[in-house]
């Protein structure tokens, strides 16, 4: 479900009026700040505020430019028609006296100044200027990745959610109108009004979704228009305190304050309420339309934060011809909608959105499957029904072999700390038949069970949580940092258990914890123990691992032990990737590694910032140390759980994140982490190059530090770091290959999709996927439904229900997500020939992507999100947990 510019049609031309700050009025607004805050330092402007505020409140504009607020001479208003400069000038003088301050009397209101006459306006607010603007305007990088326009990233999408709100959506039943909701964060359409769903004497309400982005592909010839559909559910009954509702997002629905402009353009502006615990009480949020609308309009009453949180319900069906939503989060309670689409739902607004973008943009031709080995070896899924336990035997055995190969001869030694007995029995309980041990187990004389068998020793102790499992008690001196009060509250936590601990031992240590569920300590943040607890125990040496108090359901406590031991398993190393089924192309001796960026800012687990590099290397079965981590103190590769432990303990070394940034700007402060990173990456490689090795790095998370991996910058078969120029990927390994994979990252870079035959029937459809074009270096891996989601049929539709389909709004819907796998580097013939080895063998690049799709797949679990060793990575990063101290923030 992606669009593309049409060859055949050209360029897309929008005639467009275009305003620019201007040098005049940017000086003026920066000196206006400038004097509030008392400093003489250069200043940025914070014109998103205004931005939302003109969106709002301003017919026919469009979009707004990127860094206005920094340049008055760059782009800063496009807009279908010219903005009347009676509209223009309340709207600007509004937004302007916010920068000063209020009890200054000296100081003359904008407002007043442009609208004194046009001689004295013209000084400030520039005229506006004409201009075609092509939006399809495409660079194509060095490596052969089409790029569109930078302004086109805001442009275009804004200007395709227009033209789709110019026609309602018509389906079975009533026809979906939408509207435009424009942030910071990107343009979305939501089908207004909502629509009304009755279930068990309540009516919920719900609206269709459309979110646009603005995407590149690697080497493609064309850039991207994404169209992610889904439900908008909103909020009527709010089972939660006013305390507890840290930010909530407000569409709200006001007809412009101008009487002679009433085109809206379809738009619907977006909000922020959340609780200000220095007033006490709900607020609308720094750049929020809702603060200053008032002061525009002194006709209407609008919504106060209190109200809107007592009467959601009256204010989404209007109020004094005002009408509000507050978008749905589970904190508030359950919602009787369900979330998602089906795919022929899916389907249906594909074929909607591609009769109303043509002729300028296409969709995207389909893709076809690559391959039938859509997995490795697994066992088989079904089984005899004169041997319905052997699957689950044998699965048991592949665990026991593989924890005996983690645990190296050495006793693990496992401590249940428990608030409830059903959870402690059901964890005894699970543990047996997990990894095929006798059940019950030896009964030692200080009350714990022992199993031995099969070079397997363990050792199982339990003992009740007491008060280790309750909330953190923060402080309530509001003088020092929120992170500071935090760190006190951990270390106070950590000494706890330090006392109930005893001594240190040498054996390997897990802890498995019952605690409460994080929603249990929503209405007092930061004082869920998790962390905590986490922390403590590593410093002892020892994993830790959760589970959630029981809800009254045994039979999910049983599915719940069970998961909890495969998860301290997974923790411990003891997980391989089953054999794969490629082909004879994968050399025997390949290894797999990992990369994974974690950071963390200042809303971190801790609330502290943190940034860490995470390395993961598994190999072959058979191989001592199957699942390694590389130490960057250390500058080895460890087994797994030492990593862990490691990445826990780091935080009592090294000197301040805070203070870093402190010393060298923030600027400076990232430069100089990028490097690091990078360093640390070419360290990394380095160690990999006596075997081959197929790389795996997230493309979307990797590319903070390591820039050159944006699709751009990429060029195939070569790797480039820093400023210097691309180098053959042979050089960093003369066997290594290189996979990136991206999902939609939460910004809509991988597009929805569906399958469908030539018949016309739509699904779902598992399997590696991939153009016809020749050299394709791009892929996509898609995953089956879990079980969960078998009940569902696909041909379901939610938006607007028919008769025969009443309940279908309360339904889950799920896709799988799409993995794009781009196979950046392989030894392909020119890579071969560049390193001196002409004549070999090339790589199918469709193999390397193969592979990838295959490492999601485990006995064990459902299909990953991402291939395994980069799913280890990536979980690593619960042990990055860094403590504030007075001096910063330890790294």
């Amino acid at each position: 479900m992606a669009y593309e510019p049409d060859p055949s049609h050209g360029a897309w031309q929008e005639s467009l009026q275009v305003l620019r700050l201007g040098d005049g009025l940017h000086a003026e607004l920066v000196r206006r700040q400038q004097q509030a805050q008392g400093e003489d330092r250069q200043v940025r402007l914070p014109v998103s505020r205004l931005n939302s505020l003109l969106r709002a409140t301003a017919p026919g504009v469009l979009a707004t430019g990127h860094n206005a607020g920094a340049d008055g001479r760059l782009p800063w208003l496009y807009a279908r028609q010219v903005v009347p400069h009676e509209v223009l000038a309340p709207v600007l003088g509004t937004w302007a006296a916010g920068l000063v301050d209020p009890d200054d009397e000296d100081d003359e209101k904008l407002e007043d100044e442009l609208l004194a006459g046009p001689d004295a306006a013209a000084v400030l607010l520039p005229s506006w200027e004409h201009e075609c603007v092509d939006l399809t305007e495409t660079v194509v990088s060095a490596g052969g990745t089409a790029e569109p326009q930078q302004r086109l990233y805001n442009l275009l999408p804004e200007a395709v959610a227009f033209r789709l709100a110019d026609s309602p959506y018509r389906t079975g039943g009533a026809p979906l109108h939408f509207r435009v909701a424009s942030s910071g964060k990107g343009v979305e359409l939501v089908s207004w009004p909502p629509q009304q769903y009755e279930h068990r004497g309540r009516t919920w309400y719900y609206s269709a979704c459309l979110t646009v982005t603005v995407q590149t592909v690697p080497f493609a010839q064309r850039f991207r228009v994404h169209v992610a559909t889904g439900v908008r559910r909103w909020a009527t009954r709010l089972e939660v305190a006013p305390r507890g509702l840290n930010g909530a997002t407000v569409l709200l629905d006001a007809p412009l304050p101008w009487p002679e402009n009433q085109d809206r353009g379809y738009r619907i502006a977006e909000n922020t309420i959340g609780f200000d615990r220095r007033a006490k009480q709900l607020v609308w949020r720094r750049g929020s339309p809702a603060l200053l609308l008032p002061e525009l309009d002194i006709v209407r009453t609008y919504p106060e934060p209190a109200e809107l949180f007592e009467s959601p319900e009256k204010w989404l069906l209007g109020q004094r011809g005002l009408a509000a939503g507050i978008v749905y989060h589970p904190v508030l309670g359950p919602h009787g909608v369900g979330p998602g689409l089906m795919p022929r739902e899916r389907s249906e607004l594909d074929a909607w959105m591609e009769a109303r973008l043509r002729p300028m943009l296409r969709r995207v031709g389909d893709l076809t499957r690559v391959t039938r080995h859509n997995t490795p070896s697994l066992l088989p899924r079904s089984v005899k029904q004169t041997e319905p336990d052997t699957r689950e035997a044998q699965k048991a055995m592949m665990r026991r072999t593989a924890l005996a190969r983690a645990l190296g001869g050495r006793l693990l030694d496992v401590e249940i700390v428990w608030q409830t007995p059903q959870t402690r029995d059901a964890l005894l309980s699970a543990l047996p038949d997990v990894i095929g041990l006798p059940p019950g187990g030896g009964v030692a004389i200080d009350g714990s069970r022992q199993w031995q068998v099969d070079g397997i020793r363990i050792k199982v102790r339990t003992r009740p949580a007491e008060g280790l499992a309750e909330a953190l008690s923060i402080s309530g001196n509001r003088k020092r940092r929120r992170a500071l009060r935090l760190a006190e509250a951990i270390t106070g936590r950590c000494g706890l258990v330090a006392d109930a601990a005893g001594a240190l031992s040498t054996d390997v240590g897990v802890v498995i914890a019952e605690i409460a569920g994080k929603d249990r300590f929503a209405a007092a943040p930061d004082t869920d123990p998790k962390h905590a607890l986490r922390i403590a125990w590593a410093g002892q040496g020892r994993l830790a691992q959760f589970i959630n108090l029981p809800d009254g359901h045994s039979a999910g406590l049983e599915h719940r032990a069970k998961w909890t031991w495969l998860d301290a398993f997974r923790q411990l190393g003891a997980i391989r990737p089953p054999a794969h089924r490629v082909g004879a192309g994968i050399p025997g001796d390949l290894q797999y590694v990992g990369l994974w960026m974690v950071r963390y800012t200042g809303k971190g687990p801790t609330r502290c910032p943190a940034r860490q590099i995470v390395a993961v290397r598994m190999r072959p079965a058979g191989s001592v140390g199957a699942v390694e981590g590389w130490d960057v103190e250390r500058a080895e590769w460890v087994p797994y759980p030492q990593l862990l432990l490691a990445l826990a303990n780091a935080s009592r070394k090294g000197r301040g994140q805070n203070r870093n940034d402190r010393e060298h700007g923030e600027r400076g402060a990232e430069q100089q982490w990028q490097a690091e990173a990078e360093r640390q990456i070419r360290a990394v490689l380095f160690q990999l190059r006596e075997r081959p090795t197929l790389l795996l790095a997230s493309a979307g998370n990797l590319r903070q530090c390591w820039p050159r991996l944006r699709n751009g910058a990429l060029n195939r078969d070569m790797l480039g770091f820093g400023r210097g120029p691309d180098q053959r990927i042979t050089v960093y390994g003369a066997d290594l290959r290189v996979v990136l994979v991206r999902d939609a990252n939460g910004r809509g870079e991988v597009a929805d999709w569906y399958a469908h035959d030539s018949l016309g029937k739509v699904g779902f459809a598992e399997g590696v996927w991939a153009t016809d074009a020749p050299d394709n270096r791009v892929f996509a891996s898609t995953a089956s439904r879990p079980h969960t989601a078998a009940g569902v049929p696909k041909d379901l539709m939610k938006l607007v229900p028919t008769a025969k389909s009443r309940t279908a709004p309360g339904k889950a819907a799920w896709n799988p997500g799409l993995l794009e796998m781009t196979v950046l580097g392989c030894l392909s013939e020119q890579a071969l020939a560049e390193s001196g080895r002409a004549g070999g063998v090339p790589d199918h690049p469709a193999e390397w992507a193969t592979l990838t799709h295959q490492l999601r797949y485990h006995d064990d679990y459902p299909p990953l999100a991402r291939p395994l060793p980069l799913h280890l990575a990536r979980l690593a990063g619960e042990y990055v947990l860094p403590l504030a101290t007075d001096e910063g923030v330890a790294s």
